[in-house]
């Protein structure tokens, strides 16, 4: 797979696949709604979508599948994450997914987590160590061109301009800012005004 510095040189579009939760309800082992919505630059091209249990262990095997069992993993050049959690605190192996998917896999986040205050509420949760060991295994936090992320498989650098370059407005990545408004819309009828 090409590294995004590389597609660049050539001038080919990033064609890349965002995954995010949708809203849920708060009962034990609830579904939890994941759209996944590819990319090429800004412009929409596709979608899957699928459910994960909240505050489940599934969230790493439900976009693997997601994305192994479509037409789009052959097409796309990395995944992003809204976060390294789905549903709650259902936790995303990065370093999995991105051996699994074999493409570079980006945690993006609004602003830098308060990471005490997650270690404290995933200590209340079942398999906390499990849970605990993703998160350190994700890698450092970085700030590159405005975007907070952890990320798997490429230099943070060029993931930095990678997202500017399918961030149409804003410091949300389109994939992502329309997964979110997908979830929205299945899950209440319409999609709100923040992604």
């Amino acid at each position: 797979m090409k590294s995004f510095e590389a597609l660049a040189r050539r001038g080919l579009g990033l064609r890349l696949i965002g995954f995010d939760d949708g809203p849920f309800t708060r009962a034990p082992e609830a579904r939890v709604p994941v759209s996944g919505v590819v990319c090429r630059d800004v412009r929409f091209e596709g979608m899957v979508f699928t459910w994960a249990t909240r505050d489940g262990d599934d969230a790493t095997d439900v976009i693997v599948s997601a994305l192994l069992g479509s037409r789009f993993h052959a097409q796309v050049h990395g995944v992003l994450l809204d976060g390294l959690t789905m549903g709650g605190f259902n936790v995303i192996d990065l370093e999995a997914l991105a051996e699994r998917v074999q493409r570079p896999c980006v945690a993006v986040m609004r602003r830098p987590p308060d990471l005490e205050a997650v270690r404290r509420a995933l200590t209340r949760l079942p398999d906390a160590e499990t849970r605990l060991s993703r998160l350190s295994r994700a890698g450092p936090i970085h700030q590159e061109g405005g975007f907070i992320f952890q990320v798997i498989g490429e230099a943070p650098a060029a993931v930095g301009r990678a997202l500017a370059q399918v961030t149409d407005r804003g410091q949300v990545p389109e994939p992502l800012r329309l997964a979110h408004l997908i979830n929205g819309a299945v899950m209440t009828g319409e999609s709100g005004r923040r992604a």
